[in-house]
């Protein structure tokens, strides 16, 4: 599974609160949770993540509470993919149960630019980027699975 795009990056600790504000969760309409993507962090962030399909950050991403719509609301938006030095291990769930990969890798996380673009192979474990390769640990296959269909419940739908 491969993923391209342009790369729009935060920074380190950007709790769930940060993604995706508690005074929102009550709204079920994805769209609508896309307009308040990343609005912790200023009423101007869900505008600035128009035309970009990657969002890239530091350590410890989506850490705080766990709520599955920081992850939704991404998607929603129009991210793709998400590339972290570090992420919660529950933010990193309900990414993948939602379709929405992510990787983590301490050397790429460490190197990103907003506005660059990058090219990542997730069942390889390779990125391409700013004319460098960079290895991570490959999503397992189970997970690529889930990505690829949508989300655990879609997978579980299909099958």
């Amino acid at each position: 599974m491969r993923i391209a795009g342009m790369m729009r990056v935060i920074g380190d600790e950007i709790s769930s609160d940060l993604l995706y504000p508690g005074r929102y969760l009550t709204l079920s309409d994805r769209t609508e949770q896309a307009r308040h993507a990343l609005e912790g962090m200023g009423a101007e962030w869900p505008g600035r993540l128009a035309g970009f399909t990657i969002l890239g950050a530091g350590w410890n991403l989506g850490c705080g509470s766990s709520r599955e719509q920081a992850a939704t609301a991404l998607l929603a938006a129009g991210i793709r993919l998400v590339i972290a030095r570090s992420t919660s291990r529950l933010f990193f769930r309900n990414c993948i149960n939602n379709g929405l990969p992510v990787v983590t890798c301490e050397a790429l996380g460490a190197v990103l630019h907003d506005n660059s673009r990058i090219q990542v192979n997730l069942a390889a474990g390779r990125a391409e980027y700013a004319g460098q390769s960079y290895q991570f640990p490959p999503l397992p296959q189970t997970l690529l699975d889930i990505v690829r269909d949508g989300g655990l419940l879609a997978r579980m739908a299909a099958s």
